[in-house]
């Protein structure tokens, strides 16, 4: 059973790179150039809403995952039981909840014209949050690959 949840570990990361980088890349600018722009708005703002749903799921396993090896690591090695991959998944977490359940409730209120900052400038929060959280994915994923080396030369 732990080699499978190791495999996970290692593989869950890449998988989840790979969404983010579909979502962002393909899923929603697709809808803009097919669409007239505020069924365009609806449909990513459905795409980015299952992509966060789906990031809180992602972002809680990987962390679960690895606590688990944290776990391991400091038994052995009377090591910490906090680890880096688990500062990563908890910024993914964070950059989920502020980017898309705080900034969207935001977004609407800005259409209205009813918020202190514009659409544009909370898009560009929720843009900046989206890539941080990317770049975290695509840290863990990075680690991961470098953990499979070893696996791999033997």
């Amino acid at each position: 059973m732990n080699g499978l949840v190791d495999r996970l570990r290692l593989v869950l990361p890449a998988a989840w790179l790979g969404l983010m980088v579909g979502v962002a890349g393909i899923a929603t600018p697709a809808p803009f150039a097919l669409l007239a722009q505020t069924d365009a708005g609806r449909v990513v703002a459905r795409i980015l809403g299952q992509e966060a749903w789906l990031a809180i799921a992602l972002g809680l396993s990987v962390f679960i995952l690895e606590r688990r090896a944290a776990r391991r690591v400091a038994a052995a090695e009377a090591g910490s039981l906090f680890s880096t991959g688990m500062l990563l998944a908890l910024g993914t977490l964070f950059c989920t909840v502020a980017g898309y359940f705080a900034v969207q409730p935001m977004l609407a209120q800005a259409r209205a014209g009813q918020h202190a900052l514009s659409f544009g400038q909370l898009h560009a929060v929720s843009l900046a949050f989206f890539a941080l959280k990317a770049l975290l994915v695509a840290t863990l994923a990075w680690r991961a690959a470098g953990g499979l080396r070893p696996a791999i030369a033997s």
